[in-house]
């Protein structure tokens, strides 16, 4: 991966705003309703080229391909790239989308906001036979067309997001393996071919993980911190064996505390679970910190140490609200972070992705982009500093 050797390089978490020409094809996919598939295919790649431009045009150093290519969530797109799940009816009244701690302490705001957000699944995926990747086809033309959009893009580097195993549909059921845990090394296992395609391709790959700290506000209680702790410890050997003999040096992990604009009040803090992340064998760390539920975690680093040769990529701006960062306070977040890790160690970045799904939003197109710019503006004031 790219350093900051001699400016702040600035990157993101990954999914982008889908624009509308490639939604409806989206949407007719996801009806199970005819669409012109060439059609489609040609509006894919045309997306995701204008989409890395558009990149290369705010200034973003190391790009995406948006995401563009997955029909369904950030998590659940591996329905359609893995063996050995089916999709079943949820019993009226059961959601497995909506729990935890914070929905108990909140449920007033949380039914507001899934009446606003149409949060409600009427399907949930069943593991009914053994787990084995399918998606070759679909995953070669994502990079197909990343590869083919990035000949005349000037960036230094491009990275593809896909879901680490502990994200892999979190909300499933099991009736096939034995316990939880061989559920979730077969997924594992299973993954590893989508991982080693990205990397064998030239990309940067990054594993997305957004349920190894939510998984906290899940279980605890009724279970304890010590339960959490041995349930992530154990994700990180099931992540670490998917990865094991793939280059380090081009994997990033990305840890939040889930996207949705809820209170999160019960978020495991950073410092209880950073020598856990530190434990993945990746070449970077995307943690988010720019949200005022985790921006003061940036202290966790006057103790914490980054190991030898790895990076770090803070979120200096937010993907959930519509106040757009001002430079200045970007660049602020950058310089005390360098300060502690090395300015050489650290990849400006987002909390997480500006969208979730084909569908699904947190700001407007145009203050995303918005965002971006001052993310990168911010990078050049912290450079000047750090490099003064």
């Amino acid at each position: 991966m790219k350093r900051s050797n001699d400016r702040i390089l600035t990157t993101h978490v990954g999914s982008l705003i889908r624009p509308p020409a490639l939604q409806d094809f989206l949407r007719a996919r996801q009806a199970g309703k005819p669409y012109d598939k060439s059609a489609y295919e040609t509006c894919l790649q045309q997306s995701v080229a204008d989409v890395v431009h558009k990149q290369a045009e705010v200034g973003i150093d190391v790009v995406s391909d948006g995401e563009f290519g997955k029909s369904i969530s950030w998590s659940q797109y591996v329905l359609e790239r893995l063996s050995g799940f089916e999709r079943r009816p949820i019993k009226p009244g059961r959601n497995p989308f909506t729990r935890g701690v914070d929905r108990e302490q909140f449920a007033e705001f949380y039914a507001e906001l899934d009446a606003r957000e149409g949060v409600a699944t009427t399907v949930e995926a069943v593991c009914v036979g053994p787990i084995r990747y399918t998606g070759q086809a679909e995953l070669a033309r994502d990079i197909a067309n990343f590869k083919a959009a990035l000949k005349d893009a000037n960036v230094e580097e491009a990275f593809m997001p896909v879901a680490a195993p502990a994200s892999v549909i979190p909300d499933r059921k099991n009736e096939y393996y034995k316990s939880e845990e061989e559920l979730i090394r077969a997924i594992g296992a299973a993954m590893r071919t989508e991982y080693r395609m990205i990397i064998d391709a030239g990309f940067v790959l990054q594993l997305d993980d957004a349920r190894a700290a939510v998984t906290y506000d899940r279980m605890v209680p009724p279970a304890s911190f010590a339960d959490y702790r041995n349930w992530l410890a154990m994700q990180v050997d099931v992540l670490n064996e998917a990865i094991a003999g793939l280059p380090a040096d081009r994997i990033r992990y990305h840890v939040c505390w889930g996207s949705w604009p809820g209170p999160h009040t019960t978020d495991v803090p950073l410092k209880d679970i950073v020598d856990l992340i530190l434990g993945m064998k990746v070449g970077a760390y995307v943690i988010e910190g720019a949200n005022p539920r985790h921006e003061h975690e940036w202290r966790v680093w006057d103790s914490a140490k980054l190991p030898p040769d790895r990076l770090l990529v803070p979120g200096v701006i937010s993907h959930a609200t519509n106040v757009v960062e001002h430079p200045e306070l970007v660049a602020e977040r950058i310089v005390r972070l360098a300060r502690l890790v090395g300015r050489e160690n650290i990849l400006a970045g987002t909390d997480c992705g500006f969208a979730q799904g084909p569908f699904h939003r947190r700001v407007h197109p145009s203050i995303m982009w918005a965002k971006l710019d001052a993310l990168v503006q911010g990078a050049k004031l912290a450079s000047a500093e750090l490099w003064s």
